[in-house]
């Protein structure tokens, strides 16, 4: 039979409204707390989560939306999001966005009807008129118009980086490869910081910058390859856009390093205790998902510090580079 709060009272030896305040987090004396605690313990007393986020028009469930699952930096940076907000004793919702603007909406609509307390989002739809700076929301990689806080990695300087590296390697001729989204996010500062190192090099950029979503992604890059063969290092928007381009390499008897060097962005994995996929600039994504629940907080307790945090970035080498 389940333990009721009754009970934990009883043996507690304080009033029912004391275990109810004790298990609400309403501050009551500290000896108090300690007896309602232990006798929580003794009973293994569970707390009906739903009832009591109904009384205290909470859910202790954070949202977050991701443009898919199926990407290895989406999914990593969930699974710390989730890892920090158990600390916090906060439930985690997914929200498998699939760059809809219509479902991110719906997420939103489900947090105005009190369903979440918060959203951290990686969203790259059209959602700027849905989102307002009343709601607790955080987001990741986007500055929106309204005073919406968001986390990000230093992007530009990651791009700045992947010059560099390439020209300490000996590259002498320069791509960039990427996707670019119609609605703007940090990421776009990637390509900005590759040009800008290369600038001041005296040095001028190849580039396939194709609109997303991309249709016959490899046949656009062999395309973009025959018609550049003196290209030799190479920066790609992602990590995910560099093995697409070492694939369709690899079809035209050109394997990295020996025949052209790449550099990718995000930090891939296989698992924690492997080696990476390949060199790249990686992104603190732990980092980014602790700083993104302790602004979600900030937000939801009306203690905001600063509303723009921005991580540092640094290269890994992963095979591709010489």
């Amino acid at each position: 039979m389940k333990v009721t709060m009754k009970e934990v009272a009883e043996l507690a030896g304080v009033g029912l409204g004391t275990v109810s305040r004790v298990v609400n987090g309403i501050k009551v004396k500290e000896e108090t707390y300690l007896k309602v605690q232990a006798a929580i313990e003794a009973l293994q007393y569970q707390p009906d989560e739903y009832a009591r986020g109904l009384k205290m028009n909470k859910s202790n469930v954070i949202a977050l939306i991701i443009p898919t699952i199926w990407h290895p930096f989406f999914a990593e940076f969930a699974y710390h999001v989730e890892k920090e907000l158990s600390k916090r004793h906060y439930k985690l919702f997914i929200c498998n966005a699939e760059e809809n603007g219509q479902k991110e909406f719906e997420y939103l609509q489900m947090l105005e009807k009190n369903k979440v307390d918060g959203i951290i989002g990686i969203t790259y739809s059209d959602i700027d008129q849905y989102v307002s700076s009343k709601l607790p929301f955080v987001s990741i990689d986007r500055h929106f118009s309204e005073k919406i806080p968001y986390v990000t990695a230093d992007n530009y300087s990651g791009g700045k980086l992947a010059a560099t590296i390439l020209l300490e390697k000996g590259a002498g001729h320069f791509a960039y490869i990427g996707g670019t989204n119609r609605y703007e996010n940090e990421t776009i500062f990637r390509k900005e910081g590759f040009y800008d190192a290369l600038k001041e090099a005296g040095l001028s950029v190849k580039k396939l910058d194709m609109l997303e979503p991309i249709e016959d992604l490899e046949g656009k890059i062999e395309a973009f390859l025959l018609e550049n063969p003196e290209i030799d290092g190479i920066f790609t928007v992602n990590d995910f856009m560099a093995m697409s381009v070492m694939k369709v390499s690899r079809t035209l008897g050109r394997f990295a390093p020996k025949d052209y060097q790449i550099i990718g962005f995000d930090g891939l994995k296989a698992a924690s205790d492997q080696a990476y996929f390949l060199s790249t600039i990686a992104q603190p994504i732990e980092a980014m998902a602790q700083s993104a629940v302790g602004l979600l907080m900030d937000v939801m307790d009306k203690q905001v510090k600063e509303t723009r945090i921005v991580l540092p970035v640094w290269f890994e080498e992963g095979g591709t580079t010489k």
